[in-house]
């Protein structure tokens, strides 16, 4: 089996893209999945990944997914959650099924697939788990109740699961980004985009890259003691 093996829900686009190129760069085999089919190795320019549709938040299809990694002895040792959507609407008129995707795509999704990887980081004493949340799990936004409350989910799950199995040499981690040029963030006109830029210190969106640089660092061994920890990367949005 491969030593550096790094598994990316959400790949076929924005931040999870950026981390697979980032990943790809520094020796991984890069395996990646989105709902969608999507051909990974011609975005990455590699043959050193592989591609797999799949809906995280069905557990079947999750399961099956172990079971083609076990037949390709391709377990990862790093594991990323990135995938996730939003259903933006003020509180009052949120429908039921709008909190019902949110949760199931953005926290419990998480939850179905590292437990499909955790037994063997356990087995192994080794492994890292990096879970990408948002600011708005920190801050709270308006609109944007079923997605703060998901991402606001991931910091308790990354915490506790953290103090799980830290003594197994696995760290967890969580990265809250900001305003991140993205397309979730290209729907902004004009004038949200000049007001959102008035609440950042450093005055600009970050990119996709920056949050990619993060989740390396936290993945390599110069990050082994740092553990239960949710890192925001905003520009200075949100200070705690």
């Amino acid at each position: 089996m491969d030593k550096k093996i790094v598994f990316i829900t959400g790949v076929s686009r924005g931040i999870g893209l950026e981390i697979a190129k980032c990943f790809l760069n520094d020796g991984h085999f890069v395996i990646g999945t989105s709902r969608s089919h999507f051909n990974l190795s011609e975005a990455l320019g590699s043959d050193q990944c592989l591609h797999m549709p799949l809906d995280v938040t069905d557990r079947d299809q999750v399961k099956s997914c172990l079971e083609q990694l076990k037949t390709l002895e391709k377990i990862p040792n790093v594991l990323i959650n990135n995938a996730g959507i939003t259903k933006d609407q003020l509180f009052l008129r949120m429908k039921d099924e709008d909190w019902d995707e949110v949760i199931n795509s953005n926290l419990t999704s998480v939850f179905n697939i590292t437990k499909l990887f955790i037994k063997s980081m356990v087995k192994n004493r080794s492994g890292k788990i990096i879970n990408i949340s948002s600011v708005a799990g920190l801050m709270g936004n308006p609109g944007q109740v079923n997605y703060s409350a998901s991402k606001a989910g991931l910091g308790g799950f990354t915490r506790s699961l953290a103090k799980e199995v830290a003594a197994r040499n696995i760290t967890v981690n969580c990265i809250a980004p900001g305003f991140i040029e993205t397309d979730m963030t290209n729907h902004f006109k004009s004038d949200e985009l000049e007001n959102i830029l008035k609440q950042i210190p450093k005055n600009k969106m970050g990119n996709p890259q920056d949050i990619a640089n993060l989740a390396l660092f936290l993945a390599s061994s110069s990050a082994d003691y740092i553990t239960g920890q949710t890192i925001s990367v905003d520009g200075g949005l949100y200070m705690n």
